[in-house]
């Protein structure tokens, strides 16, 4: 864990109430995908954790949704200011586990941490498939990103204005050698129903310190209790306690 300054190099909406902050400095140590950063939000007290999208060396990219004050504020942060954020947090996906043609789904802001990951999977050589959900056309990002780096793209929204219409987990490839997800509960658990690959699954949990200290955002697995922001957020499949 690290606190660091990094330089805000642009900070866009790029679907409804959801924005992309992309930063430089030192992110050497935010490259393993699935891993986050916490955020400093001047006048707030508590840190605000994101999810890191991707990260290479003196650059990384954050995307996070407006959902209150906090990301509020982070929306008006401008080019050229300088923020501060504890980095190295977390424990990310285990790449080894991958197979040669894994499956990434991720929903709303759960899309996020899929960049990362599918770059360095077909940097590997992987053939990867990346199934993503949004409610509606006003909420997708990052497609054609995705189609860019070399992965094949299955786009579904609840209301069908674009892509297929429906959720990403009823339609996952059934030849996939693993899967990876990240989203909300629901997803998740509805993932697991659908495909029997192995998996690892990304939770999305409210934080407090954001490193371990607190036990705030403790979930109950086959072992005991977990901290998502220590242990996690990726757990692997067997170590889950379903609802």
């Amino acid at each position: 864990m690290r606190d660091a300054e990094f330089i805000i190099r642009s900070n866009r909406e790029i679907a409804r109430d959801t924005f992309e902050m992309v930063l430089s400095g030192d992110a050497s140590d935010c490259a393993r995908p699935g891993t986050f950063v916490n955020v400093h939000v001047d006048g707030l007290y508590l840190r605000r954790p994101i999810s890191v999208c991707f990260a290479d060396g003196e650059k990384m990219i954050l995307i996070y949704k407006v959902v209150g004050k906090g990301t509020d504020k982070m929306a008006h942060m401008k080019e050229g200011e300088s923020v501060m954020a504890l980095t190295n947090l977390g424990n990310g996906f285990d790449l080894s586990k991958a197979g040669e043609r894994p499956t990434l789904l991720g929903g709303g802001s759960g899309v996020a941490p899929m960049y990362g990951l599918a770059k360095a999977l077909i940097e590997m050589g992987k053939t990867v498939r990346v199934a993503i959900g949004f409610r509606s056309e006003k909420d997708v990002y990052y497609k054609r990103e995705f189609e860019e780096a070399g992965a094949e793209v299955l786009l579904y929204t609840e209301d069908g204005s674009i892509g297929e219409k429906g959720f990403a987990t009823d339609h996952l490839p059934g030849d996939s050698t693993f899967l990876y997800a990240c989203g909300p509960m629901p997803m998740l658990n509805a993932a697991r129903k659908h495909i029997k690959t192995p998996a690892q699954y990304s939770f999305e949990a409210r934080m407090a310190c954001g490193f371990g200290a607190c036990m705030g955002c403790s979930m109950e697995m086959k072992t005991g209790l977990k901290r998502v922001c220590k242990d996690g957020p990726v757990f692997d499949g067997e170590e889950i306690l379903w609802p």
